[in-house]
């Protein structure tokens, strides 16, 4: 089951209020149904009093049954709600995750690490269809790295998603080419099942438990 991040409006009340009164009408049915029993009974049999502490205690535990069961459902339509508080808190922020960003313009900011045997750290960045755009030597450094779109033929990278990966060495020799964490915005959240889902610009999908950062 699916949820999004779209607040619904709040109906809990009305079943536990509708409920309330049926419960109500139905007591004072039985009450007057009980009475003309009552009345109506032959007086050379009477009905035994243990027959309407029975009717009475059936009529109370059905009572207490429905209200408990009117309970339950305000209390699962207030953890829901709830849930969908926290789906909201995540639209609009800035996740960092290893799925790539959408350029459009603006700067996109990546946090490169390198290994400590690296001598050199080489950006490579792809577009969508995996052809390389750019290569760019980093800095041997954690610091953020912000990439303005410029590829490797000095124009403008067309707007689209990229993915980014780390290539680093030692003495000339590859030791490991990794994803670069980047930056994108959520702009939806699911809850699927147990897990929380959030869809990015640009359309990629993503588990809030792979989210490195958040700003």
């Amino acid at each position: 089951m699916e949820i999004n991040s779209t607040t619904p409006t709040s109906t809990a009340s009305k079943p536990a209020s509708q409920n309330k009164a049926v419960i109500s009408s139905d007591f004072e049915t039985f009450l007057k149904m009980l009475s003309t029993q009552l009345r109506n009974q032959d007086p050379m049999n009477p009905v035994d009093s243990a027959d309407y502490a029975v009717q009475l205690a059936t009529f109370s535990s059905v009572e207490q049954q429905v209200l408990t069961n009117n309970h339950l459902e305000d209390l699962a339509n207030r953890i829901q709600l709830s849930g969908m508080s926290d789906l909201a808190g995540w639209v609009g922020m800035e996740a960092l995750s290893t799925s790539g960003s959408v350029f459009e313009g603006g700067p996109v900011t990546l946090n490169p690490d390198p290994p400590a045997a690296a001598d050199r750290a080489v950006l490579v960045i792809r577009d969508s269809k995996g052809s390389v755009v750019d290569r760019i030597d980093l800095p041997l450094t954690e610091d953020p790295f912000d990439w303005d779109g410029t590829t490797m033929s000095g124009s403008t990278a067309a707007y689209g998603h990229y993915t980014f990966e780390l290539e680093s060495s030692a003495d000339g020799e590859i030791l490991s080419t990794d994803p670069v964490p980047s930056y994108s915005q959520v702009v939806e959240a699911r809850r699927m099942g147990t897990e929380t889902r959030l869809i990015l610009s640009g359309g990629a999908t993503i588990l809030a438990a792979d989210v490195i950062g958040l700003r």
